[in-house]
């Protein structure tokens, strides 16, 4: 089965946040760190794997856990196991601050984890510490070193931002000079407690874009189960560099993704005004068929574009609320 919305777009890919708290403080998202908003519990790991049966039965094969910070859960590694053996699940990847995952990514890999993003804004141990809140550095970079040592499939996401990090161009894309690693740029995006630092430090895509054109790098196709960045390649370098630009004519045209909170609420887009309960169906095994039956009328309410060139930003108050 594959669902396709109104608009001719075919969904397989669920990012599936399992845990809105984080343990950084980035300037961006949480910058006077997490504060508990959620009466109830995150989704449990039974409720995870009845979730991901779910939709693994309406076609969807890859599923990203996020956050907030999924690693601040000590059952991630259960998780991953009760994802990654799904029927119908062919990856299963993780968006993470990095802060843990020297020490989880063996026994992740083991779990059914194949692919981590790492979230790296500053290669500058100052800069990054000034922007997380925490001088972790050191301690990310090796948790990725230990990823692509274990055959992970790992990438780096760097949020652009004007007079903080734009000096970095050259020193993030070299690190793809002489490992299998993708380095990604994603434009800042505001949401409701962002607007000041968005209004400060945004810097569009297209100033990159021009950068890895100048610098010899050349766009490759999308490939199946891809998401929103766009790939650059060049001679010389064995990892690649993405582009998330969010702002781009026609960017929503290729969406693939659903996404569902860590309380279990499915949201059709990151800037929707709303999200839909799916909790409810999440008790036993014997809703599967009806929340099928609901994720398929949800889909029909999907718009076909984000609202962000007209300033209307949805109801996430802050990325931990998502994940992104």
């Amino acid at each position: 089965m594959t669902l396709v919305d109104g608009f001719g777009r075919s969904f397989h890919y669920l990012r599936l946040s399992v845990e809105d708290a984080c343990n950084l403080r980035c300037a961006y998202c949480l910058p006077h760190g997490y504060h508990k908003t959620e009466s109830d519990s995150a989704l449990s790991v039974a409720e995870i794997g009845r979730l991901t049966r779910a939709f693994a039965q309406l076609g969807f094969w890859k599923i990203r856990l996020t956050g907030g910070e999924p690693t601040v859960r000590q059952d991630i590694v259960d998780i991953a196991a009760a994802v990654s053996l799904t029927p119908g699940v062919r990856k299963v990847a993780l968006s993470t601050n990095g802060y843990r995952l020297g020490s989880l990514a063996a026994d992740l890999k083991a779990a059914g984890i194949s692919a981590v993003n790492v979230s790296v804004d500053s290669l500058d141990r100052a800069r990054f510490a000034e922007l997380t809140g925490k001088d972790c550095l050191d301690d990310v970079l090796a948790g990725i070193d230990r990823s692509l040592d274990l055959g992970l499939e790992t990438k780096i996401n760097a949020v652009l931002m004007k007079g903080l990090n734009d000096n970095e161009f050259s020193r993030f894309v070299e690190l793809a000079r002489d490992r299998p690693l993708g380095v990604r740029f994603i434009e800042l995006m505001p949401v409701a407690d962002n607007m000041d630092f968005f209004a400060e430090r945004h810097l569009k895509a297209e100033a990159l874009i021009s950068w890895l054109s100048e610098n010899g790098w050349t766009e490759r196709a999308r490939r199946d189960g891809d998401g929103p960045a766009r790939a650059f390649h060049k001679d010389g370098y064995r990892g690649a560099v993405g582009v998330i630009a969010p702002y781009a004519k026609d960017f929503c045209a290729s969406c693939n993704r659903l996404r569902v909170t860590s309380r279990g609420r499915l949201r059709l887009c990151l800037f929707s005004e709303g999200d839909h309960d799916l909790r409810k169906f999440l008790s036993d095994d014997t809703s599967s068929l009806a929340l099928q039956e609901r994720v398929k009328d949800l889909l029909g309410l999907k718009e076909v574009s984000h609202h962000l060139p007209e300033g209307i930003l949805g109801n996430t108050k802050h990325f931990a609320m998502m994940g992104g």
